[in-house]
């Protein structure tokens, strides 16, 4: 027989897996269950009762977190000399145009968010099939395609995101860090939930929010009640 860890005992006596809790005990749960070493990130999984085929049932926005990531976010902007100084004090960390779309060709892809101007989109258009499974592909619905890069630079590195539902129907996306304090980690959850709730496609029917859950990197994730939380 299996040897049940002694994590996974601490684990299985703080909740019950199959039950749902508020979100602000989730936020504080979470903290009891997480055992890495290094600063685990949290997330969050929240199934929605439409179907990502349809067009008019697409789930997709950008929010910006209270709290930011809790992490550095590596942005490169691609864009003309005229904006490269807008970028590089807005904090960018690599700034450019032809040499890094070469790069990219490359397979170099070493960032978290791509910022471009629209007079470059048709250069950067063809790194898509790069670009776009990593989810790294500029959108202007997610204010990456702008010419305003200073502003776009810092709003990006103070936490604002972009998520989309897969085909499974699952948004799944990262809200901080486990040093958090469970109320900066119950706020993120918050607003990213709420921001969802505003987007529900009106054609789609039944139970919008099928289930919640909240996890840390390596933990199991524990179920929220979609009740307990205002403005959904």
């Amino acid at each position: 027989m299996a040897r049940i860890s002694k994590n996974r005992k601490v684990v299985a006596s703080k909740f019950n897996l199959e039950k749902e809790y508020s979100l602000t005990d989730a936020a504080t749960m979470l903290k009891d269950i997480t055992f890495t070493k290094f600063d685990a990130s949290v997330d969050l999984d929240i199934k929605l009762g439409v179907d990502p085929k349809k067009s008019d049932q697409m789930v997709r926005g950008v929010v910006a977190l209270p709290h930011g990531l809790g992490k550095v976010v590596r942005v490169l902007v691609l864009c003309t000399p005229d904006k490269v100084q807008d970028a590089k004090d807005a904090g960018a960390e690599h700034v450019g145009l032809d040499e890094f779309i070469t790069k990219i060709e490359g397979g170099w892809t070493d960032i978290d968010v791509i910022i471009c101007t629209p007079t470059v989109m048709a250069k950067v258009g063809k790194l898509g099939k790069v670009l776009g499974p990593r989810g790294l592909m500029p959108n202007p619905k997610s204010g990456t395609v702008t010419l305003d890069v200073g502003k776009a630079v810092k709003e990006v590195k103070a936490g604002k995101i972009d998520f989309k539902i897969d085909k499974a129907g699952i948004i799944h996306v990262s809200i901080g860090k486990a040093s958090f304090s469970p109320d900066k980690i119950r706020d993120n959850a918050a607003e990213m939930i709420n921001t969802i709730a505003k987007l529900k496609p009106a054609s789609a029917k039944g139970t919008y929010f099928k289930s919640i859950a909240i996890s840390t990197t390596m933990s199991p994730g524990i179920r929220i009640d979609a009740s307990s939380i205002t403005g959904i």
